[in-house]
Parts: C-alpha cells; structure tokens; sequence
C-alpha cells in the first residue's frame, strides 16, 4: 500500500462541519490502525473510488439518527444516479442487445436481506432490493417480476440507456467483441458497501450495471447474498469486485467472513479467499486482465482489502479521515 494523501476532519459536532479541515499525509501503519480496539466511530469502506459524497453520505445519514441500513442504502444510491458512472445504475453500459439490466443487494448484520437481479428501467436497484428485504418473505426477485414488484411500490420506470451509453454501444456493435474490459481505477464497476454505527450494528449494499456488453439475461456475483456481499454484526462483513464469475464459484464474501470468524485478519482472509479461487479454477491466472478483488471489515473496525493483480482501491471512512487507498495484490 503507498503512502497516500488524506482530508482530515474538523470537529464533528454536526454535519454542516463534517468532513473540512487540512490536508495531511498518514502512511499505511495509521490508516490500517486500531485494529485490534473498537471504533471511535462510525466505520465505512467500499470497493472503489466513487467521490467523497459517498461516505461522507454514510455518515451524515448516522449522524443524523439514520439506520445502518438507511446508511448503505442512501450512500451507493449516489452512483445508481450518477450518468457519468457506466458502470452502476443510471448510465451503465447495456448488455449485447442494447438493454440497461441491474442487479443489486443490501444485508443487514442479522441475516436480513434482499435482492434483485435482471432489473430493467428503475434507477436505484437498491432500493428495490430493500424492499424485498423488508415487505416480502423472499430474499430475491428477478427480472420481470422484479420489476412488477417495484412499480407495484411507487418506483417510476425510466429509460436508463443514456446517450453516451448508447453511443458507445454502437461503437461497440462494430466489432461485437465480448471480451471484458479491464478493470482498474480508472473503469470502476460494482460499488460494494460495508458500514458500522458507533454501536457495533453492519450492514452492507452492492450495486451493478454489470459487465458491459454481457449475454442478456447474465446475472454475476453482486446481487448474490454470500458471493458479492455478506454481512454477520457477530464477526464482520465482505463485498467483492471484479469478475463476479470467479467470485460466485468460491462464494467469496461467506468465506472471508467466516475465514475472520475462525481468527483470520481482513487481510488474510481475503488472501486466502483469492488464492481459492486461482486454486480451484486456474485458468484465471492466465488471463492478463483477470481482476477480482475484496474488501473486509470486522465487528472491530479492522479494515482488509486485496486483488489478484494490481489496480483495486478502496475508500474508508474511519476516526474522522476518508481515505482512497491502493490495496494489495497478489500477482506482482
């Protein structure tokens, strides 16, 4: 991890100071500290550098007596909305038919959940996969019925296919390549979110466009309680990025955090999830662009994160500082 440039806050006597104040620098040793000591605070990770209005959105909905759950939720409904991110709702590259599919889920540190996977035409999935979570007896809705169930609920359908997705998409058509792109900090996909109040109380949400130019009907790892996301107040949470494929295969996000809860740090238990995966299936450390990555949080506030090559990044929020820091990987 090199040492990084960092905002460090004022007083956080109320959200109208949060987050101001002058620029320091703190090398790994600081950011990575406390790991064996609770929290002053509330903690927020996420894969990805997706702006400071998203943990600082975390925050500010705690502060302001908000849920841990209202936390994630508001907090990855920023880049849902945001055009410019192709990657996560509104504006994300569509699939090899032209079509804007979503998929998305959010757990609670007590085993609640909901998800919904193959949505077309509601900007913020998470929303929806809330609402599996809270009014129905189902864990997931898919497609059609997924989106049935959300206009049933009051979320208006919308064209999701904005004029830059669509071009590039045509651009794309020229040659029909269905390679995926490379992902690195400068092509984000998922944004996967794990927060802690000051109490001990988890949660975690996870949101995609998915993989640009997928077969239509392609679900990854991100809607998939245990492999994109899994959160447990009694041990810690995960939350994956990359290529979701590899990451459904070892259920990623379940092994890490019961990994932590058998004594394994963040950190080595995404190691150890990582070299599952090239274990079992080797033939994704042939590929040059192959990434998958994961980010760990435990009920203490220790933070972990690591990809199998190098590109990943990850934005915490801890003890009044909002870092972007560059993980650790495996293939040097």
């Amino acid at each position: 991890m090199k040492r990084r440039t960092f905002i460090k806050t004022a007083s956080l006597a109320g959200a109208a100071t949060m987050m101001r104040g002058e620029v320091i620098s703190r090398d790994r040793a600081e950011v990575m500290s406390n790991k064996n000591s609770a929290p002053r605070g509330p903690v927020i990770v996420s894969t990805w550098d997706f702006g400071r209005e998203v943990p600082e959105t975390a925050y500010r909905t705690l502060q302001q007596g908000g849920t841990v759950v209202d936390a994630v939720e508001r907090a990855v409904m920023i880049p849902e909305a945001d055009p410019k991110v192709t990657s996560v709702g509104y504006g994300g590259y569509p699939d090899r038919d032209g079509k804007v599919t979503l998929d998305a889920c959010i757990m609670d540190g007590e085993g609640n959940c909901g998800s919904v996977v193959f949505l077309e035409h509601i900007i913020h999935p998470v929303s929806v996969a809330r609402l599996v979570m809270e009014k129905t007896q189902h864990v997931i809705l898919a497609g059609e019925g997924a989106l049935q169930f959300a206009l049933e609920n009051g979320f208006k359908r919308e064209n999701l296919l904005t004029k830059e997705a669509d071009a590039a998409y045509k651009e794309w058509l020229k040659t029909s390549s269905y390679k995926p792109q490379k992902v690195d900090e400068h092509n984000h996909d998922t944004i996967g979110l794990l927060a802690m109040d000051g109490k001990g109380n988890m949660a975690g949400a996870c949101t995609t466009s998915g993989m640009a130019w997928k077969i239509h009907g392609r679900v990854g790892d991100s809607p998939i309680i245990g492999a994109g996301l899994y959160v447990d107040s009694d041990v810690g949470g995960a939350t994956s990025t990359g290529l979701g494929e590899a990451v459904i295969k070892v259920a990623g996000s379940f092994l890490i955090v019961e990994l932590m809860r058998n004594g394994k740090s963040p950190q080595e238990a995404c190691k150890i999830a990582l070299e599952r995966i090239v274990h079992k299936q080797p033939k994704y450390a042939k590929g040059n662009d192959f990434l998958a990555g994961f980010v760990a949080m435990t009920k203490d506030g220790e933070v972990g994160a690591m990809s199998y090559r190098k590109g990943l990044q990850y934005s915490l929020h801890k003890d009044g500082v909002i870092s972007v820091v560059d993980a650790e990987y495996m293939v040097k």
